[in-house]
């Protein structure tokens, strides 16, 4: 781990890779990360940097590779899932975060995305099966029950290699 996270740094920095931060734009080019659909959501709640520029120090980058990780618990991966999907940063997936979640999932382009009528459908499907308490949001202990009766949830969420 150590190694992958220097070599994202500068020759000249490597030495001092347990002190240095890489750039978000850096850590976008790993081959885990370069084709996932949540690639900027995944730097962003990985990363402590107090600029708020996603960039990661080495422990961040440890934290996300625990997460990612076979032996990452099925509870962190799907505390972390929820956290790159709460686009708004508020401790709930709203109707807004699950129209981002599924605009990321089906792509960007005319072709693939979806109608008004057609995403109004699936978002309450989405809030039908997993808004228990029907507030109109999915809060966490929600989220996770829904993701422990879905035992393909890691590997289709991308949590794993």
């Amino acid at each position: 781990a150590y190694k992958r996270f220097s070599e994202l740094l500068p020759k000249e920095e490597r030495e001092n890779a347990f002190s240095a931060r890489v750039p978000k734009s850096q850590i976008l080019t790993l081959p885990e990360l370069r084709a996932n659909p949540f690639q900027h959501r995944i730097c962003h709640v990985f990363s402590t940097s107090e600029t708020r520029d996603d960039s990661m120090s080495f422990e961040d980058f440890l934290d996300m590779l625990s997460v990612f990780s076979d032996s990452a618990t099925s509870d962190v991966k799907s505390h972390y899932a929820f956290r790159i999907f709460d686009f708004d940063d508020d401790g709930t997936l709203d109707r807004k975060d699950l129209e981002q979640l599924v605009n990321c999932l089906t792509g960007q382009g005319e072709e693939s995305r979806l109608s008004s009528a057609e995403m109004e459908q699936l978002i309450q499907n989405i809030l039908e099966e997993s808004d228990i308490d029907k507030d109109g949001t999915i809060n966490l202990s929600e989220f996770q029950h829904v993701v422990s009766r879905s035992p393909d949830f890691a590997r289709c969420a991308g949590l794993q290699r």
